[in-house]
């Protein structure tokens, strides 16, 4: 490097896309919510959802609400950067919300189950995608337990359905263990990762 490429101070950076993902209770809300408090200068994607919200649900909060119909004229009208039928409801993104973002500059983060991470993967090759973990299987097992929301039917669903979302780690980024009552060093583990993708010689370029 020769005295006319030295280069002083950072490095112009890209806004980042970045997913948080992993099996169903893993605490993926809490996680998206508190990183919502301390990281103002990012856009969080709110989801679409087909579903009754439940008790402690806020509509333009948590996600926004609409009829299964409703949903349904969306993706014929291709107003969704992705979707996925989980549990016979609809999730997914809206396209305007993700580009307004990134034309101001703003990294995105993304709640996503673990098909949906998989969607944008392919869609987006340089986004981030991060995989939730608990400490054990019996922490989360008894995440599940306490939320009371379904039956045990539903929960074998569940338990059958993460047997298989583990089988896709290697497909992600990175993977953040979220411990019971250790939330703080699972929003620190987060921060850290992006500070080092925005500190990258070769920054993502992520293309929608």
């Amino acid at each position: 490097m020769n005295e006319n490429q030295m280069i002083f101070g950072p490095l112009p950076t890209n806004p980042l896309l970045i997913v948080i993902s992993g099996p169903s209770g893993i605490g993926k809300d809490a996680v998206v919510g508190l990183l919502r408090k301390t990281n103002h200068d990012t856009h969080f994607v709110i989801t679409m959802n087909s579903r009754t919200p439940r008790a402690d649900e806020t509509e333009g909060v948590d996600y926004f609400f609409v009829t299964r119909e409703e949903f349904e004229a969306k993706i014929a009208n291709d107003e969704l950067i992705e979707y996925a039928k989980v549990y016979s409801d609809y999730k997914g993104i809206p396209k305007s919300q993700v580009r307004e973002a990134f034309s101001s500059g703003k990294d995105v983060i993304m709640r996503l189950d673990v098909q949906g991470a998989m969607t944008i993967r392919k869609l987006c090759p340089d986004a981030i995608l991060i995989f939730l973990t608990a400490s054990s299987r019996e922490e989360w097992i008894n995440r599940l337990l306490e939320r009371r929301s379904e039956s045990p039917e539903e929960l074998e669903v569940r338990l059958c359905r993460a047997a298989e979302e583990y089988k896709m780690l290697d497909q992600f980024d990175y993977v953040v263990v979220n411990s019971d009552k250790h939330l703080e060093q699972t929003i620190a583990d987060i921060q850290a990762i992006i500070r080092a993708e925005h500190l990258k010689t070769h920054p993502r370029k992520v293309e929608l």
